[in-house]
């Protein structure tokens, strides 16, 4: 099974070495910590999208090309091949329909009405939301 940073890691190693650059060039041209980019090609972290573009930049190549490609592969194992790493990709099961109609009910609630002050602390005690937003709504 092949989560969807491996993938990605893989294919931002494949670019890289295709271009015969070191992780160091690759990092200090994208601002990022050799060991980190090291850990993201080999799917130990999931960089965000800022990041991602930055190391997409370094190596220039579209973000879009990137996604692409990993799309690919994850499209390959919906349909119930192997990926060409020979590995089955892990997805997701799509929600339940009660999951679904829990979260539309909770969007509802939410856009209904403008929640009171006590309301707004009670689920900041709950860690629901932010003290900014307990401020905000003050």
């Amino acid at each position: 099974m092949v989560l969807l940073r491996e993938l990605l890691g893989e294919t931002l190693r494949r670019r890289r070495r295709a271009q015969k650059r070191t992780l160091r060039d690759v990092s200090k041209q994208a601002n990022v910590s050799l060991g980190y980019l090291s850990e993201i090609e080999r799917g130990h972290k999931e960089p965000s999208s800022e990041l991602l573009a930055s190391v997409c930049g370094a190596l220039q190549v579209r973000l879009s090309e990137v996604l692409a490609e990993v799309s690919r592969e994850v499209a390959i194992h919906e349909r119930g091949e192997e990926t060409p790493q020979g590995r089955q990709v892990a997805v997701l099961p799509l929600r339940d329909k009660e999951a679904q109609e829990e979260v539309l009910r909770r969007r509802r609630a939410l856009s209904a009405a403008p929640p009171s002050i006590a309301q707004v602390r009670s689920r900041h005690r709950r860690g629901e939301v932010t003290d900014s937003v307990v401020r905000a709504a003050a």
